[in-house]
Formats: C-alpha cells, sequence, structure tokens
C-alpha cells in the first residue's frame, strides 16, 4: 500500500541557464517574446511531472504567459492552469505582456515539502531553478521549437511531440523508444550551450511555472503513520483490529504503537498467570469478562487508528496483514480450546480424586472395625459395602471403581477374621453376612466372593454351640445347633451334632442312673434341663439319649427326695415325694414315695418319726388292729408311721361336737365317744407290734388353724387289740 508520488523532487539544484541569452548562432525565434518580458513561469515554482496515462500531452506554447490566478485543484473535464487547453475550449486570458511581475514573496512551505520561489528579475539570465537542466551533457542540436518535448530537433528547429527518434522531416517521432541522436529535452544544435527555450509546463500541471495542485492529505498522514488524515482504508482497519483481538496487540505492533501493545501484553499476561495452571474451577467469571473487554476495546481501538493510517511495511506485506489476522485468531480459540481441554482434565483428574478419597473412607472404616463385634461394627461395614458397590455401578471406568474388586477381597478378610482367628461364636453373624451379600449387592461388583461361606459357617455354629455346651450354657448351644440344621440340614455337622448332643446327655444323666450322684437334687434339675433342650432341637435325631434322660431323672427325683428326708428337710421331702407319686404313677417306687411323704409329714410335727426312712417293703408277722372313730363334726384324717406308714380318711360325725367349753359346762361327765358306737365314724388298722407315731388334723384343712393337729405315739404289742378315738375339743 504505497502513495504514488505528489511531484517529482530534483535530486540536486539544476543549474541556473539564461535560455533568453543566445548563444552562438542561435537567433531568438520570430514569436519569442520581448527582452524585458519575464520569462515564462518566472515568479512561480514549477516542477517536471510526467505526465500520467502513458502518452504526453501537448506541450505548452513557450509563449504562453501564466496566468496571474493562484493555482487551484484540476476538475475533470476542465483545463488546469499550466496545461494546455482542450481544442474546443475557449482561450484564456493572458497576462498583459507589460504586466509587471508581483513582489518576491518569501519561500513557501508547501504540502509536497517543496517551496515557492521567488520570480527572477527581469531580464536575468539562466534558467530557473525549478526547469530541468540539460540532459547528455548538452549535446548540441537544432532549439527546442516547444518548451518539454523530447527527441533530437530537427534540422528546421522542430521538436519531436514525444519519445522515439525524429523522421527525415523533422517531425518528432510520435512513438517511444530512444531516439537516433540521442535523448531530447529541449537541446539542439544552435546555441552555444545547445539548449532551447525554456521547457514548457510538464503535462497534468496547471500552466508553465506553476505548481501542481496539492494532495488531498501529505504522504505519511494518519495515526501511526506522521499526523494528519490520510485516506481512509477499511479493510485496513479490520485487519489492525483483528490483529489486537489475537491477545498478542500485533495491531498496535504493526502502527508502531507500543503503550497499546504493552497494555495487550500484560493483560494477556496477567490472564495467563491467573488460568495457569488450569484447575477444575477455571478461570473467575470476572476475569473473562475483564480480559475480553480489554481485547474488544484494543480491536476497536486498533481499527480506528487503523483506518488512515500508513503503515510502515511494503506494498506485498501489506496485502498480507489481513489474511494473517484472520489466520492469527486461531491462537485466542487455539488457547481456549487448549485451556479447555485442560481445564477438563483438571475437572476429570479432581473428580478421580474425590471418587479416590470416598474409597479411602470407605476403606478406613473396614481397617478401624477389623477384629470388632461385628453387632458393633455391621453400620460401619454396612456403610462401607454401599460404598465400593455405588463407585463400581456409577463410575465403572474410574481409578476407584478399578480399585473396588482388590477392596471388596480386603472387606472380605477383614469381616471373615474371627473365623480365621477361630473365634467361632463371634465368627456367626460375620460369616452370615457374608453368606448374603448376594442378596444385597450386585453379582456384578460382588462376583463369587460370597461363595465358599457354606462350609465355615456351618463350622461355626458347631463349634460354637459346642463350646457354649461344654460351659453349661444350654440354651445357647442349642440355639446355635438349631440354626445349624435348619440352615444346612445335609451337612456333616448336624451328624456331629447329633453324636455330642446324645453323649452329653448320656453322660450328665449317668449318676443318676447310676445312684453315684453326690447332690442327686441338683443333678437331677441339671439333667432335667439339658433334656429340656435336646428334646427342643429341631433336625436331629435325639430320641434315644432323651429317653435315657427321662429313666434317670426319674431315678435322680426319688433320690432327691429320699436325701431331703435324711438331711431333716420333711417339707421339701414331702414336696419332692409327692411329685414323683404324681409324675410316675406307675412306677414300682410310688408307693414308697408315698410313704416317705406321710413320714416326712408326721416328722416334720414330730421329729422323732424322721429317726428311720420308712420301709421300701411291708413285715411279716401278726398284725394287731386298731379300731380309730371320729367323735368331731367334721373329717379328718391320721397319718401314722412305724414298722408300717399309711393314713386313714375319717368322715365327719353329724351329731358330735366339740368338748370343753359349754358342753364341759353343762356335761362335766361326758366322754369322747361315750356313746353308741354306731354312732361314730370308724376306721380299722391292722398294725405289726411296733412304735407308731401318729398325726391327726382335719382332712383337707392342713395346718391352717393352730390345735386342729395332734401327734402322738403309741406302742403296738402283739395280741391285743386297740381303739383310738379322734375328737376335737374348743374353748366354747
Amino acid at each position: 500500500m504505497g502513495e504514488d508520488p505528489n511531484d517529482a523532487r530534483p535530486e540536486h539544484a539544476p543549474p541556473k541557464l539564461d535560455l533568453n541569452k543566445p548563444g552562438p548562432g542561435d537567433e531568438p525565434p520570430a514569436d519569442r517574446p520581448p527582452a524585458d518580458r519575464p520569462p515564462a513561469g518566472s515568479g512561480e515554482t514549477v516542477m517536471i511531472r510526467p505526465a500520467r496515462g502513458g502518452t504526453p500531452r501537448d506541450a505548452t506554447p513557450a509563449d504562453a504567459v501564466p496566468a496571474d490566478a493562484a493555482p487551484r485543484d484540476a476538475v475533470p473535464g476542465e483545463a488546469v492552469p499550466g496545461e494546455a487547453a482542450p481544442a474546443d475550449a475557449p482561450p484564456r486570458d493572458a497576462t498583459p505582456a507589460d504586466a509587471v511581475p508581483r513582489d518576491p514573496a518569501p519561500p513557501q512551505a508547501t504540502p509536497t515539502g517543496s517551496f515557492r520561489l521567488p520570480a527572477p528579475a527581469p531580464g536575468a539570465g539562466g534558467a530557473a531553478p525549478w526547469e530541468a537542466p540539460p540532459q547528455n551533457g548538452g549535446s548540441t542540436g537544432t532549439a527546442a521549437s516547444a518548451a518539454g518535448s523530447f527527441g533530437p530537433a530537427d534540422p528546421s528547429g522542430t521538436s519531436g511531440s514525444g519519445f522515439g527518434p525524429a523522421d527525415s522531416s523533422g517531425t518528432a517521432g510520435s512513438g517511444f523508444g530512444p531516439p537516433s541522436g540521442g535523448f531530447g529535452g529541449g537541446f539542439g544544435a544552435g546555441g552555444p550551450y545547445g539548449h532551447g527555450q525554456a521547457p514548457a509546463a510538464a503535462p497534468g500541471w496547471a500552466g508553465a511555472g506553476t505548481l501542481p495542485p496539492p494532495p488531498s492529505a501529505p504522504p505519511g498522514s494518519g495515526p501511526g503513520g506522521g499526523g494528519g488524515q490520510g485516506e481512509s482504508r477499511p479493510l485496513q482497519a479490520v485487519a489492525v483490529g483483528l490483529l489486537n483481538l489475537s491477545c498478542l496487540g500485533l495491531g498496535y505492533v504493526l502502527l508502531r504503537q507500543w503503550i497499546g501493545a504493552a497494555v495487550c501484553w500484560a493483560a494477556t499476561a496477567a490472564l495467563l498467570l491467573l488460568a495457569l495452571p488450569a484447575d477444575a474451577d477455571g478461570v473467575p467469571l470476572g476475569v473473562l469478562v475483564g480480559y475480553g473487554a480489554v481485547l474488544l476495546a484494543a480491536a476497536a481501538d486498533g481499527a480506528r487508528r487503523g483506518l488512515r493510517a500508513s503503515l510502515s511495511v511494503g506494498a506485498a506485506a501489506r496485502r498480507l496483514v489481513l489474511p494473517l489476522a484472520v489466520v492469527l485468531l486461531a491462537v485466542p480459540a487455539g488457547g481456549a480450546v487448549a485451556y479447555g481441554s485442560a481445564r477438563d482434565e483438571a475437572r476429570e483428574e479432581a473428580f478421580q480424586q474425590s471418587l479416590l478419597a470416598r474409597l479411602a473412607t470407605a476403606d478406613a472404616l473396614v481397617k478401624a472395625r477389623e477384629g470388632s463385634r461385628f453387632e458393633v461394627a455391621e453400620s460401619d461395614y454396612t456403610t462401607a459395602l454401599d460404598t465400593y458397590e455405588k463407585l463400581a455401578l456409577d463410575h465403572p471406568g474410574s481409578r476407584a471403581a478399578k480399585l473396588v474388586p482388590e477392596r471388596l477381597d480386603a472387606y472380605v478378610t477383614s469381616v471373615s477374621k474371627p473365623y480365621a482367628d477361630k473365634k467361632y461364636c463371634e465368627a456367626v453373624d460375620p460369616l452370615k453376612h457374608l453368606r448374603g451379600l448376594p442378596d444385597t449387592v450386585d453379582a456384578k461388583v460382588l462376583g463369587d466372593r460370597a461363595d465358599g461361606f457354606d462350609e465355615p459357617l456351618a463350622q461355626s455354629l458347631y463349634e460354637c454351640g459346642a463350646g457354649e455346651l461344654g460351659r453349661d450354657s444350654t440354651a445357647a448351644a442349642h440355639e446355635a445347633f438349631t440354626e445349624l440344621a435348619a440352615t444346612f440340614p445335609e451337612s456333616v455337622y448336624v451328624g456331629r451334632t447329633e453324636k455330642l448332643v446324645g453323649d452329653g446327655l448320656r453322660k450328665a444323666a449317668a449318676p443318676l442312673s447310676d445312684g453315684s450322684a453326690s447332690d442327686p437334687c441338683a443333678t437331677t434339675e441339671e439333667v432335667r434341663t439339658r433334656r429340656s433342650g435336646v428334646a427342643g432341637l429341631k433336625g436331629y435325631e435325639l430320641s434315644g439319649p432323651v429317653a435315657d434322660a427321662d429313666r434317670a431323672i426319674q431315678k435322680g427325683v426319688f433320690s432327691c427326695g429320699t436325701k431331703q428326708f435324711r438331711d431333716e428337710e420333711y417339707s421339701d421331702a414331702v414336696k419332692t415325694m409327692d411329685q414323683y407319686a404324681k409324675d410316675y404313677p406307675k412306677s414300682p417306687q410310688t408307693a414308697h414315695a408315698r410313704t416317705i411323704s406321710i413320714a416326712a409329714q408326721i416328722a416334720d410335727h414330730e421329729p422323732a418319726a424322721g429317726k428311720k426312712l420308712p420301709s421300701a417293703t411291708v413285715p411279716g408277722g401278726s398284725r394287731m388292729p386298731m379300731v380309730v372313730s371320729n367323735d368331731g363334726k367334721d373329717a379328718v384324717e391320721l397319718l401314722y408311721t412305724g414298722p408300717v406308714t399309711g393314713k386313714i380318711t375319717l368322715r365327719a360325725c353329724g351329731t358330735c361336737t366339740n368338748y370343753g367349753g359349754i358342753r364341759g359346762a353343762v356335761d362335766p361327765d361326758a366322754k369322747p365317744c361315750g356313746g353308741a358306737s354306731s354312732k361314730y365314724p370308724k376306721a380299722t388298722l391292722q398294725l405289726p407290734a411296733g412304735t407308731y407315731h401318729f398325726l391327726q388334723r382335719r382332712a383337707g384343712g392342713g395346718f391352717a388353724v393352730a390345735g386342729e393337729t395332734k401327734s402322738s405315739k403309741a406302742e403296738i404289742e402283739p395280741g391285743y387289740t386297740y381303739t383310738n378315738c379322734l375328737y376335737v375339743t374348743s374353748g366354747l
């Protein structure tokens, strides 16, 4: 993008030539103005400018007088001052020959950088400094008849009107090319210096000796180009704005606006400091908005400055500015994409770390609860397992999910640690938990880790029950055995349990069976409890051991009653023997148990009656009758023990009254059973000889009322008949 030069500036000042002074052999033409007239173009600055369009314009006649009006801009279609008027244009008024030139003025600066020089004094010799100097070293030839023509002069003195060799007739060549006799320029043989008349105005000028019209703006105008206003270049403005959008301030660099470029660089550097390294949170929104505002402002300002700026690069480079600006937009776009990718990676890494943190939390729970009782650790185990499952299912491709299988193996090891330590009772619940994992955990996550826990659980149940059984914790043992049979009915541990429990029950009952129990009462209770538990086990065949235990318990109860009698624990003996008679009515020992109970009741009132345990057999020999009558108004029981033991009950005497009190006052001679014998209820006992202890009491009344029982002692001798009258005395 360059500027065409407005004028041609000579490298050095041309020599001053007096074109009015004839050289040797040079005669002034007839149409030359008088000597006192100033030469053409005097008083104005003349700069040689090649004609635009390629073909030279017609030269202005040498005697043309410049107009006294100031030069003005050329208007299309109108002759510019200093140029030859078109053929059909009316002639301009010429300046009178005797016009007095204006006072010379000091040189004035023009927009093009040239100066206006004062006109030479009338009659001064030599060419004006702005006129073209001689060419070809001042070669001689015919003087040019018209200023500004180039080419060799013909012998007649007519100059060529264009570039090219003159023909033999003296007419200038009209084409381009080197002249046959050298280049013209108003040179010819005639004067001693070989020059012709003063050159006319160059084509396109306002006239001979006048300045060309000033350009609309001097070269290098506009921002970045030296000040002033240049022509508008919209594409250049767009290119500069886009270069500033590249985040590098290249638009300002192109305009050499270093402060703006530094602001862009500082903003970009600040953004990079805040954004890098990329993290999951990204750049704060306020920073992005601020940076975007800086970029937009830089783009707008760069476009404004670049609209009329003259760039300091060549035309070829200027043509590449806009495409390069568009291409450089890939810098922020690519940076944004790269940063977005890095931020996404950071977010992914942060997300992966959060999943790993969840995994580590679950691992810590498992580790902390290792070896604890399962009922205490169950909630933490469940939380950890739930975390493992969610990581595997919700984030299957994550690093944490890839570690879940390993963590599940560690989980199983931790939960089953009691079993490994042979703490079988503690291992039951953890193993049940592991065995039930397929019901709660996804099969893809769990795999086959829950397989193979049947045997450990069955073993743990068996061992736990066996241990509890050995510690006399029958209830806990039977609970384990019951669960074993219900969960694994075909397990070998079921058969082992049958043998263990059956043998244990028989062993416990053995002292009762052989009568070797030192404390039959306690042993009986123990065997009874164990037998009850064994009988309650479901899924086992234990009828044999249970039956053996029942027989042992029966013997144990009887042994317990007799021991209590001997230990003078008569009340307990009565209860034990009565219960025995009730539980085993068909037992051969039932009658003996009853006699022991009767003797214990009597001994409870008459301790002497408990000196000897009643015999289990009936003595032989004669027996003496004893008639017992009831002279009381209530039914009575008579218990006796001696060589034989027994009890009779006499019904009430309806007509009988109590003795003593009012009856004794009315009939002091009244005696018990003194009336007719048929009046009183009677019972006859057949007693072997011996000492007997008797206990009389109200039938069914027990010992509730004091004085309603009466113990007595009698000696039964052979050959006698005995009577016994039972009556009741009272204070009324």
